[in-house]
């Protein structure tokens, strides 16, 4: 039995490695792409959401206050001021309205603002003074001096009336949510879908070839005529499947690692990516396994029922799809779920396995449910291989 299985296993995996083509084009390809794409999308997401640190704010205002100015300049807001009289303020405001104009805010404050301020008495009912701030939300540098002159102008009116402090040490950390958790939560959302998306996709890559290619061709009849029994035939291309699969998982996974810090780290964001140990990996790496022996099974019982790898590539879509929603399931997911019935469902188990790694909320009974509930699986479609492999009408039906 021993030697049989390896026989078809080195057979798959010398087929698969002596097309260098296909190799790279299904191994190295997909981390390859994934870390392009990936910076690129965190550059361009960069270059829409942040303003680049030499950008001079152009704003017009009316009425504006020396101190103001002053506090502006304190507060760091690199601007180019320009003191219109109230006659202008609706041309302002198209420009305002009008992106490509340069002017990215217009302030309005009243003629005798600072003095109104001091002797405004919050008890007496009487509205407070107003000023007034236009800015485009559609414009990045707009937006971003339109928030810094906000907040600036709220410790302007707290100072003024300051009666007590919260939270002004600046030396003490008032935010105790840890790095892990702020990483944690974006990956556990993200990482499942994605893994699971490039390990079907490897999976479809090769399933259909080996066995519904090896139908179209006519190879796989001079196999099934040999004296190696159909079980051991079907286990070997399962295993020599599932390898070449993980190799580009393995691949796509370090792609995405490499390429999250990017995506992670967008805007004013700064999200700690190390916060994985060597076990987290570990770990992974063993409900990946068991999701990818499941996954290969699946695709390889469809391609035996196919008379040709085109039929096969349609019979599996709809099962890609499903795989997929699934995956897309995780970014629900408000932590993992304690129930160990969750674990048995096909799929969705390495899913709730995989955001319990990535959110760092591992439940180990979970885990174990997930990972040998899949080999179950997996020996119930190697059985049903098997079958379908004794079945000559349909390994012969062309």
């Amino acid at each position: 039995m021993k030697n049989t299985i390896i026989t078809i296993l080195k057979k798959e995996l010398k087929r698969f490695f002596s097309d260098k083509r296909m190799a790279f084009s299904t191994v190295l390809m997909p981390g390859i792409m994934i870390f392009v794409l990936y910076n690129f999308m965190g550059d361009a997401i960069n270059n829409m959401v942040t303003v680049d640190d030499n950008y001079v704010y152009q704003i017009e205002s009316t009425n504006m206050p020396g101190d103001i100015k002053t506090m502006m300049d304190s507060a760091g807001i690199a601007s180019k001021i320009t003191d219109i009289d109230a006659g202008s303020a609706e041309k302002a405001k198209e420009k305002i309205s009008n992106d490509e104009s340069g002017l990215d805010l217009y302030l309005v404050f009243p003629e005798n603002f600072e003095s109104d301020v001091a002797t405004y008495d919050s008890t007496s009912g009487n509205k407070a003074p107003q000023v007034e701030v236009y800015y485009n939300s559609a414009s990045t540098e707009s937006q971003a001096v339109y928030g810094m002159f906000i907040e600036m102008m709220d410790s302007y009116e707290a100072a003024m009336t300051n009666k007590f402090d919260i939270n002004a040490d600046e030396s003490v950390k008032y935010d105790l949510a840890s790095e892990n958790d702020a990483a944690a939560s974006v990956f556990s959302s993200m990482l499942p879908m994605l893994l699971l998306m490039f390990v079907f996709s490897a999976c479809m890559a090769v399933g259909p070839e080996s066995i519904s290619g090896e139908k179209e061709r006519g190879t796989i009849a001079t196999m099934l005529v040999t004296p190696a029994k159909r079980s051991h035939i079907a286990l070997g291309k399962i295993m020599a499947l599932s390898i070449i699969a993980l190799l580009s998982g393995l691949s796509s996974t370090v792609g995405t690692m490499l390429s999250l810090p990017k995506i992670a780290n967008v805007g004013e964001s700064d999200i700690k990516t190390n916060v994985y140990g060597v076990s987290d990996y570990l770990l992974l790496a063993v409900v990946i396994l068991a999701a990818v022996l499941l996954i290969v099974t699946l695709i390889s019982i469809i391609s035996a029922f196919a008379k040709s790898t085109k039929e096969a590539n349609t019979y599996i879509t709809p099962l890609m799809i499903v795989v997929m929603l699934v995956g897309l399931s995780g970014m629900f997911i408000d932590g993992t779920k304690t129930e160990l019935y969750y674990y048995v469902i096909p799929i969705y188990n390495s899913v709730q396995a995989m955001t319990g790694i990535f959110s760092l909320d591992i439940m180990p009974s979970g885990m174990i449910v997930s990972v040998i509930s899949n080999i179950i699986y997996t020996g119930i479609g190697v059985f049903v291989l098997t079958r379908m492999f004794n079945n000559e009408k349909i390994m012969f039906n062309k």
